[in-house]
């Protein structure tokens, strides 16, 4: 058997970008399925497409990349990064706010893809840390995201919702 025959097929590797408001409609299917199975989200056609287009419209409030299949062009995963201060740090710093992979494409490394793409835009704009929020029983994303370099904290995360006006 030649060696070309004994290579694993690999699935194309998908082109991640920043989204534009074309990809808006997309990332808010995306959304559905990660607030579908969090505690504490509610998905909302509504409020998803204000929110994304805020961050969409004003590059200075952040950046949301978007993994696309090669072929389709289909969006299939993508990450939300918000810009903040760390006082502690004395320097920017990034929250990933919302990261899901269209479930038919999990498992193929799209969302390590993405978060390689996190990492290298937080290093070329100096960005001093990367910081993200899960359900505390979503153990799969715990692993997922040991494995790819990030550490757990030891703070423990507080809200108070604010009535909207």
């Amino acid at each position: 058997m030649s060696s070309a025959n004994r290579k694993k097929t690999q699935p194309s590797c998908p082109i991640i970008r920043p989204a534009t408001r074309n990809d808006i409609d997309d990332c808010i299917s995306l959304l559905h399925h990660l607030f579908s199975q969090e505690a504490e989200f509610m998905p909302d056609r509504e409020r998803q497409y204000r929110g994304l287009g805020m961050i969409v419209d004003r590059p200075e409030a952040g950046i949301i990349f978007v993994a696309r299949h090669p072929s389709s062009r289909a969006v299939c995963g993508m990450v939300v990064l918000l810009n903040t201060v760390s006082t502690a740090l004395g320097q920017r710093v990034l929250l990933l706010e919302d990261m899901v992979v269209d479930p038919a494409s999990r498992g193929q490394g799209i969302g390590s893809q993405l978060l390689e793409a996190v990492s290298c835009y937080a290093e070329k704009h100096e960005f001093g840390r990367i910081t993200l929020l899960t359900d505390s029983d979503n153990t799969l994303a715990h692993g997922f995201y040991e494995k790819n370099g990030f550490t757990r904290s030891g703070m423990t995360v507080f809200r108070k919702k604010i009535p909207s006006h």
